[in-house]
Parts: structure tokens; sequence; C-alpha cells
């Protein structure tokens, strides 16, 4: 099931069980895809869809702790944060890269700068489909390189 599908699946849910918190942010994300997948004269896929969620993620982990500061009730923007998170793929831990870039030490020893290494490590990274945050992977290379 993509997930446009389950999204569409989860508003539906939500409306039935009356969790309007939950239908109106999943609604305001598939409007936005269909939006940028008609910028892009094409139809809604599951990149579309993430890209929206990072985007929208972004902007509540900038405007919430400035809410905070003005001492404004953030407790919807957090559940929505909280949401959103959820649907984006979980970030590999520090050990989990370390083991993913075993294969490649040899490589990441052999670079003659750490910029090259990160290249080299984020190849290989991403030819396992990792989903990860660049200071653990800069971690993991260090790591490897000592």
């Amino acid at each position: 099931m993509s997930l446009h599908d389950e999204l569409k699946t989860r508003v539906a849910t939500a409306m039935k069980g009356g969790d309007t918190p939950t239908r109106d942010t999943l609604r305001t994300v598939l409007g936005e895809a269909q939006m940028e997948a008609l910028r892009r004269k094409g139809e809604v896929t599951d990149e579309i869809i993430l890209g929206v969620v990072k985007k929208t993620v972004a902007g509540l982990k900038e405007t919430i702790p400035l809410a905070q500061k003005d001492g404004r009730n953030t407790g919807p923007q957090e559940a929505e944060l909280a949401l959103l998170e959820s649907l984006l793929p979980k970030a590999w831990d520090r050990d989990a890269i370390a083991a993913a870039l075993a294969s490649a030490r040899d490589d990441l020893r052999a670079a003659k700068s750490d910029g090259q290494a990160m290249g080299v490590a984020m190849k290989v990274l991403k030819a396992q489909g990792a989903v990860t945050n660049p200071d653990d992977v800069k971690a993991a290379v260090a790591a490897a390189r000592a």
C-alpha cells in the first residue's frame, strides 16, 4: 500500500473516530502533496508526500520554540509534529551506520580527507536505502578512520 493510500485510509478512520486534529493534519498533507504533484505535472507519489511532511516538520520545529518563548500554548502543534514525525522513515542509529560501513572500512581509511570519506560513506549508505542523520554518519566515519 502506498503512503498516499495509507494517509487516505487514516483520514477516513480519523473522521469516523472523531479525531479532528489528525484528520485536519493529514488532509493538509494530502492537499499540499496534490498541489506539488500538479506543479510537477504528475501524480502524487510517496516521494512528494515525504517532501511535504519533511517541510512541515521543519516549519513546526522552528515555530514551536518561538511560540513557547512567547508563552503560548503549543500543545496542538506538538501533537501535529508527533503525528508527522511518525510518517517519516526512522533514521538509522550510529551502530547501524557503523555496521553498514564495515565493508567499506578500507575505502574510508584510504580517503584523503574527511570530506572524501563522507562521500564514500554516503554512497554506501544510499545504496542500502539508509535514512541517516549527517552527524551520526560523521561520527561513524571518524570512528572507522581512527
